[in-house]
């Protein structure tokens, strides 16, 4: 399989993506009681506990699955990951959400122009980089109940970091994997869930960073 044909189907169905949870976290941010419903009934932990069933089963069938079924399950993904973005249109200027989601997108673009270019074999990094998400991971559940601030702007930051660096080695990554997958479709819309995860990961990260508060 062609990569030069992959990629593009990649970035096509990340933006499609992309789209479907923005649409659905501005739509859910300006009904009030949807959001205090979502937030106050615990029906949040619920929807980010189907995410993370809905990218381990993308992750680990994808290969078997037919493309509908493919399409449908990062479909609903993104539509719940909608859900989780609600809570950012609803506390943040939408003004400031536009111009983090630019800066994003143009940090993004950076770095997987890099991942696409390169000749240095990223693998090596890719290990060091998920061990440090990893670590991440515990740090943050850990700040959950500390509540440090300061931890928290810590995680932000090394959080950028981390997926700016994903994002280069998830390309190289996709370059690869579009001849392990028979079926293009299947392999783009894996390439597109990855890259989708490097994306709203770097923004969310941002927003936590230099959102403006709406007033």
């Amino acid at each position: 399989m062609d990569d030069r044909n992959v990629l593009p189907k990649v970035f096509g169905w990340m933006f499609v993506g992309l789209v479907i949870s923005f649409l659905t976290g501005i739509f859910i941010s300006n009904n009030p009681n949807m959001i205090f419903n979502l937030y106050n009934n615990g029906m949040i932990w619920l929807i980010a506990i189907g995410e993370l069933i809905l990218v381990a089963v993308l992750s680990a069938r994808i290969q078997n699955m037919k493309s509908t079924t493919a399409t449908i399950l990062f479909v609903a993904y993104s539509f719940l990951t909608g859900f989780t973005l609600s809570a950012i249109f609803f506390v943040y200027d939408l003004l400031s959400v536009v111009l983090v989601f630019g800066v994003s997108a143009l940090i993004f673009a950076i770095f997987a122009l890099l991942g696409m270019y390169t000749k240095v074999d990223l693998s090596k990094l890719g290990t060091i980089l998920i061990m440090g998400l990893i670590g991440l991971l515990i740090a943050t559940l850990i700040n959950i109940f500390l509540g440090n601030d300061m931890v928290d702007i810590i995680i932000n930051a090394i959080g950028i970091l981390i997926f700016i660096g994903l994002t280069a080695y998830d390309i190289q990554k996709i370059k690869n994997l579009s001849y392990m997958i028979a079926d293009s479709h299947n392999a783009a819309i894996l390439g597109a869930l990855e890259l989708y995860l490097d994306f709203i990961n770097i923004f969310i990260r941002l927003i936590n960073l230099f959102g403006k508060s709406r007033d």
